[in-house]
């Protein structure tokens, strides 16, 4: 008698798109926020420093 053993491998391409998606938000909210993020930075440490 033969046993046939499978291994289910899961969805690769529907992960692969997944994190492809992920890192496609990630870049476009990092260049939309990133200037916006880096004047409060500069405006914090200016507060700091002239305190």
């Amino acid at each position: 008698m033969k046993r046939i053993v499978t291994t289910e491998r899961g969805d690769v391409p529907g992960w692969v798109l997944i994190t492809l998606m992920t890192a496609g938000l990630v870049v476009l909210i990092w260049a939309v926020a990133g200037p916006a993020l880096q004047g409060v930075f500069d405006e914090a440490l200016d507060r700091v420093i002239s305190f």
